[in-house]
Order: structure tokens, then sequence, then C-alpha cells
């Protein structure tokens, strides 16, 4: 048996093997050490091998799936090796195989996926500085290609897929996160283009690619051939429902940079709350595949307005005509038919995922009738594309039971009445006792023997005894089987025919079981490109009809797109910080237009500055994916990206500080930004000195404005107010505050103009600083307040003088004005000798 395994596992030496024993996945040597170590599970030995004890640690067979997905969560993949050998016919071990290698990348199992994320593998082809990027979900047969210009673009592309797997050339050094999990190297001609684009037409039956638009398209073939390769290899069976790929094009979308995604909190939140993301407060969808499209949307916004507009009509006719409440209602039962339709393909899937197919073909009549009458033309193609399965449905529900059990092995899933011969089968096995007794009393009537009964035992089966006194009775078709002291035992050719029924009805009804599904499955097969187009079309009604219920519940409007460059946004709110306050949210206005190109905002910390920045990001993306948004109206021209410099960390696994961080964020942007694109700058040159920071601050808003990105520009350096003096196009506004006593009260409004203070003590003073150290702080304050004002009055001396001599104005002054200077100490008297110098100067 270890000989057999150390062949099979030969084959496979970077995965865990799954070796199939009995009811047991079992695991040695390391691959027994390590998953004991990931699963916490027993570790055990067993045997000798060059003569020290052979580790091993098992799962039990029908709890795999649960160590599977912790396996699949820790970036671990598995080799499933099967028996596949009948036991009884084997002389030695049962003949082995792997049946399939289940990887992060490749699982389509439900329990094995996260049911609202997209489980994406992919592949990078490079040549030079261009890069071809290959993405497939197994899970639904979604594949992608596009080609690449850069790095950064190949970085961007990357935070916005989150690969759970990612597939590279062996020795080729790619640009990839330092995050980044799951990737596998390959050998260099897996990507060979001309070897990949014959694979390609193979899988797709056709002649070449021109169709898919990707004739000319060397490397990102060469990624998808590698990437089809490798999941053939794992998954060990066909693929129908990968049907064809869609090129991407990089222009096709508002660009996002992976700081941009963090920092607006699409997906994640910076505090670890999926709930406060944008995701979060948008997706109240009814399905997962609706759900996972949503995301799409929201991590891809299209730039093409018609394509936009189409969804925005689609969501105000469903408001209009409040649709969206019954099609919520019968999109619940719809299930994951995406993902169902994938393991049908693969033959993988389970009893239940036919159940859940009947339902979602038993409501698409009454889904045909809600949309029925509504004018929007993507609603009407919709319709048109959902189709119709009335005689697939109804095979359905004849053929599977109305609650069959989690999985095939046991049986109990194909119904009564579909098929007779296992109708038969499972009659004999139920009813053998009835045929028995029936059998008893006939035979007893033709022969007149009273005495005559049917037995049975395990060594001669079924058998009619006679008692010795009565055999002579006996008919000639009978067949002596066994003599007895006082009795005969017999066969005849009808209870042989029973009992070869009886004792093998179990498993013959079982194995007939099996086949039934089976071909219930290939039937299924024959309408796999409708239904996935079915089930495509499902998806969108259920993100679009989230969105129309989105707008009603959250109060969002309708946004203007047009080709005019700008924003204009009335009564603007943050979509997810206006759910998770306890008080009314302050909304706000942005115009940006080509007078006004970038504003300089200034105020106080915790005054709003960086929730009014990132609440304009958001609505310009929420409108380029087809939602309504968070405001009374809005006006949003053409933008090509969105930038964000917004917060910032050390990068620990890079050797990166804080400053190094924000300096490479803002590096990416001033290099890219275009005059349509949307920049968020907030604190620029923090995490330097304080002039090399505002030099820094100062610079990067010039360079913006050259370029005439529209930005928004968050600063506490309040020199930078004095830029729309000199620089046109530039605009100061503000987030009003109020001090009441030593308070501070945040008014969140955006107003016109530079603001009069920081109020960073007030501020520290609300967050506890104790209140000695705020006063120490006030008193430095007004020192460097009063020496800065001094050093900028140096060519006026009646302004020094009078500065001077203020009672406040430096402590020197008020220690000479009521003490001996010998008192003084030196720090003070110098200080006092330095001022006196330039005063007499």
């Amino acid at each position: 048996m270890m000989q057999q395994y150390l062949r099979i596992k030969a084959e496979h030496p970077d995965l865990l093997l799954f070796y199939r024993m009995g009811d047991f996945y079992e695991l040695f040597h390391d691959d027994a050490r390590r998953a004991a170590e990931l699963l916490d599970i027993t570790l055990t030995h067993r045997g000798q091998s060059a003569g020290e004890p052979i580790p091993m640690a098992g799962v039990p067979h029908h709890s795999a799936e649960g160590y599977l997905a912790r396996l699949i969560r820790l970036g671990e993949s598995v080799a499933i090796c099967e028996q596949v050998g009948d036991p009884a016919k084997c002389k030695g071990p049962v003949e082995r195989k792997v049946v399939r290698i289940v990887t992060p990348g490749t699982v389509t199992d439900e329990a094995l996926l996260e049911e609202r994320r997209d489980n994406l593998l992919t592949a990078i082809s490079m040549h030079g500085e261009r890069f071809g990027l290959a993405a497939m979900d197994v899970g639904s047969g979604r594949f992608t290609v596009q080609e690449l210009e850069d790095r950064e673009t190949l970085s961007a592309e990357l935070a916005r897929l989150t690969p759970a797997e990612v597939l590279v050339a062996e020795g080729v050094e790619l640009p990839l996160p330092a995050e980044q999990r799951g990737l596998r190297p390959l050998p260099p001609w897996h990507f060979e283009s001309a070897a990949a684009r014959r694979l390609l037409t193979v899988q797709f039956g056709t002649r070449d690619l021109s169709g898919f638009g990707c004739e000319h398209l060397e490397l990102a073939v060469g990624a998808a051939g590698a990437l089809l390769q490798y999941v053939q290899e794992t998954q060990r069976t066909a693929l129908p429902h990968i049907r064809g790929l869609r090129v991407e094009q990089h222009d096709e979308a508002i660009a996002l940079d992976a700081a941009s995604r963090r920092n607006l909190e699409l997906e994640t939140s910076l505090g670890g709350n999926a709930a406060h993301t944008l995701a979060g407060v948008m997706d109240r969808t009814a399905t997962p595949m609706g759900s996972r499209l949503l995301r799409r949307w929201i991590n891809r916004p299209l730039r093409d307005q018609h394509t936009v507009g189409e969804r925005h009509a689609a969501v105000q006719v469903l408001l209009e005509t409040d649709h969206f409440t019954g099609l919520r209602e019968l999109l619940r039962g719809i299930g994951d038919v995406e993902r169902i339709l994938a393991r049908i393909a693969i033959h993988t899937a389970r009893p239940r995922d036919l159940t859940q197919l009947r339902e979602a073909l038993g409501r698409l009549p009454a889904l045909h009738g809600e949309l029925e009458g509504l004018a929007a033309p993507r609603l009407c193609r919709l319709a048109s594309a959902l189709g119709d399965y009335p005689e697939l449905h109804e095979h359905l529900v004849r053929a599977v039971v109305d609650n069959p059990p989690v999985v095939i092995r046991d049986g109990g899933v194909i119904a009564p009445g579909f098929d007779s011969d296992l109708d038969e089968l499972r009659s004999l096995r139920e009813n053998a006792g009835n045929f028995l007794m029936e059998l008893e009393t006939r035979e007893r009537e033709q022969t007149g023997i009273s005495t005559l009964k049917v037995g049975f035992n395990r060594v001669h089966g079924y058998f009619i005894e006679v008692t010795k006194t009565q055999s002579d009775r006996v008919p000639a078709t009978y067949i002596r089987r066994q003599t007895l002291k006082g009795a005969e035992r017999y066969i005849t050719p009808e209870l042989k025919t029973f009992e070869d029924k009886v004792l093998s009805a179990s498993e013959r009804a079982l194995a007939r079981e099996k086949a039934l599904y089976q071909e219930l499955l290939e039937r299924l097969c024959q309408d796999l490109a409708r239904l996935q187009q079915t089930a495509s079309a499902l998806a969108e009604l259920d993100a679009l009809n989230n969105l129309a219920e989105r707008a009603d519940t959250l109060n969002l409007v309708r946004p203007s797109l047009d080709g005019e460059p700008g924003l204009s946004i009335r009564g603007g709110r943050h979509p997810v910080v206006e759910q998770v306050m306890d008080e009314p949210f302050v909304p706000n206005g942005v115009e940006l237009d080509d007078q006004r190109r970038m504003l300089i905002i200034t105020g106080p910390n915790m005054g709003g500055k960086s929730t009014y920045m990132r609440q304009t990001a958001l609505i310009v993306l929420l409108a380029h994916i087809g939602s309504f948004v968070p405001a009374q109206s809005a006006r949003i021209g053409p933008f090509d990206r969105i930038f964000t410099r917004i917060g910032a960390s050390d990068d620990l696994a890079s050797g990166r500080s804080t400053f190094m961080v924000e300096m490479t964020e803002t590096a990416n942007i001033l290099h890219n930004a275009t005059d349509c694109s949307l920049v968020l700058m907030d604190e620029i040159g923090r995490g330097t000195s304080t002039f090399d920071g505002m030099s820094l601050a100062w610079a990067c808003a010039l360079e913006l404005s050259r370029k005439q990105a529209f930005t928004l520009f968050a600063t506490h350096y309040f020199e930078m107010t004095t830029l729309p003096e000199s620089i046109k196009g530039i605009v100061n506004v503000h987030l009003d505050a109020v001090e009441h006593g030593d308070r501070i009260v945040f008014l969140h409004a955006v107003k016109e103009g530079p603001a009069s203070q920081s109020y960073g003590l007030q501020v520290a003073a609300l967050a506890g600083v104790p209140r000695h150290v705020v006063e120490q702080a006030r008193s430095k304050l007004i020192e460097l307040e009063n020496e800065r004002a001094y050093h900028q009055t140096e060519q006026d001396p009646a302004r020094q003088m009078a500065l001077f001599t203020r009672p406040e104005a430096h402590p020197a002054v008020t220690a000479l004005g009521e003490a001996d200077p010998d008192e003084l100490s030196p720090r003070q008297a110098l200080d006092l000798l330095y001022r006196l110098k330039r005063l007499s100067s």
C-alpha cells in the first residue's frame, strides 16, 4: 500500500495528498505533519519505513469538505485520491488514482466558496514592460483577457480582481503585491501563444480566436492558454461551461489603483467591518450571483455613458412602477444558478443543486409577468434573455424528489414513477416479505402440501421446505437444494430468479439511481448554453433591482451624465457614513469646472474634510456603475481615473515608512493624472518636517494645477491658501466650526474661503488629552505664533515693536516686567538680548 501511495505522491510532490482508505482520507510523512499543524488534527505513527515509524494523519471522508475549506483558505492545494478498483477483484491494494485537484483558484464546491465573492484564477505572461492577464471564475465559466502597458496598471488590475491564485512562468520576476497569496509557478512553455491558441480553439470549438477579438493579443492568449491547461489538469474532466472568452480594454472603465480602492473602502473597511463599506451598504441583492455582479460593477465603474445610462433608466422604471418589490420576492427563491450550472457541467452537482435549479426554472414565468410592459430597453433585453423551460422544469419535477438527501451516495434522490426498472428494484427490496408470503400460499394451494413453507438462510439463500413424509408430492419442477433429517429443501426457477433479484436489489437499485442521475446531468448539459444565458440575465436583473431598492430606501437620486468636463453636486452625502451615524448627516455640494479645477480645503481635524472628499469620489463611482446617488442633484462629466492619497501607514513587509508610502502614492498620481481625472489629496507632506512637508504640498498642488486635474486638496498648511491669489482655477473652501468656551463645535458645512484657524488644541481636549498638557501646548503655540509673526515683520520695525511689547508677546518680556533680570533663566536672557538687538537695529 505504501508503495502505491509513494508512486501517486511522486506525481504531486507539491500538493497535500488525500489518500482514500475506507472511510478516511489519510496523509503520510511530511503531508501528515503539515496537515496536523494546519488542521489541528492528531498526528499518529503506523508501520515503519527505513526503520522509522511512518507519520500518519487522517480526516473522515464524510466531513472532508470542512477540512478542505480550511486548507483552501490557507492557500494550500489538495490532490484527492479515490479508490477506483473493485476490492472483490483486486489482489493486493485496491486501485487508486487522483480524480481531482482542489486549489484556491479552481474550487467549485459550494462549501469551499464565499457565495458573494468571485473566486478568480489568474495567469500573467510578460514581455518587457507589457503584460498579458487572463482571469477565470471556474465556478461560473467567466473567462476574460487583457493586455496591459505597464506595472502600475497590472498592479491596479490585480487589486481589482483580488485573485485566489496566480499562475506565472518559472523564473520570471513579476511586480506582484507583497500580500498576494496563491502564487503558482508553471513551466515557461505553458505560456507559449501558438500552443495556447490551439488549446483554446479546441475548447471553444472554433477555427481561430478572431471572433473573440483577441487574435493579435499574443501575451493575453499565452496567459489564457496556461490558465485553461491548469484548469483542465486540476478538474480532470471536460469543461463544457467554459465556452468562450471576453477581451477587456483597460480604458473601458474608470481606473482605480490599489490605494484608492483601499481608501474609498469599496469592499474592505479600514476598520475591518465589512458592513461599513460601499458594498456593505449597497448590496441587498436577493441572489449570490447578483451580489457578485454588483461587486464587479462597484470595482469596475464604466466610462461608457450609454451603457450606464441604460442602467439608470432601468432603475428609474423599476422605481416608478414599484415593480422592484415583487421582483425581489421572486428572485429570493432563485438561488445561485450560475455556480449550480458549473457543477452540472463538470458532473459534481449535488441533488439539492437540481432542486434549486428546478425552483429557479419554475419562477421564470412569474418573472416574465413582472417584467411585462416595463419600457426600459435594458429590462426588455433581460426579459428576452431569461428564456422559458417548461419541458425541462417538468422533467426535473418528475425526476427528483421534493427533499433529496445532500449527496447521491446512498440513493433516495430519483422520484418514484420516473423509471420503471428502478421502481421494480425498489419494490423488490422493500416488498420481499410480501412476495414470499404470496409465493408460499400459492405453492401450498398448487401442491396440496399443507406443511410447505418458504425460508431463507445465509448459506443456501431462499428455499422451499417440505417434510420428508410429503416429499413424494413435490412437483417435478422443484430442484433439491439441501437434505435434512426430517425435511427436504428445494428451489424453483421462479424462486431462484427472485433470489437473484432480491439479493442484489439494493446494490442494483443504487447503481441504477446513480446512472439515472448522471443521465439527468447529461440532459441538463444539452441546454447548458441557454441556461448560462438565463443565469447571466437573472444576475443582472437582481443587481438592477437591488439598485432600485437602495435608491428607494436610501433616498438616492438619478445623476445626470454628460460630456461637459466637471462635476456639480448639490446636497451630496457619504453613503456609508450617513448609515452609521446616529445624528443627521450634514450634506455638502461641490462645484468643479474649468474655472474651479482645484479646491484647497482647510478646516479642523474631525471637521469632515476626508468625508467630504471621499463622498465626492463615491458619488462619481456610483453614478458610473448605474446606481442612483446620495445627493439632491448631481451632474457628472466624463472621468478616466479616480486617485486618492488619504491616510497612510508603514509598509513593514516592504521596509517602507509612512512617508515613503505617502510619496510613492503621490508619485503615481503625479505621473498618471490627466485633465479628466478626479484626485483626492489629504494632508500631503505631514510625514516629514514642517518646511519639507509644506514645500512638497505646494509643489504637488502646482503640478496637479498644471495637469488641469479636478482636485480636492485638503491641508493644514495655511500657506497653501494663498495659491488662488496667483494661480487660476484654484479656489479655497473650508469646513466650518465654532468655539464655545474652551470647546469646539463641528458644523461639517463646506463654505467658500479659507478656514480662520485649525482648532488643533480644542480637538486634543475633545479627545481627552490632560488639561495641563493642553495648557502647556497653548502657551507654546502663542510663543511659536509670535515667533513666526515677528520674523514675518522683519522689514517693519514699528510692527515689531508693537508685537514685542504686547504683555503676552513672550515669557521673557513678562518676566522682565515682574522680576529682577538676574532671576531670568539663561535661555530667557539670551532670547531677550537677541530681540533687543534686533529692535535696536
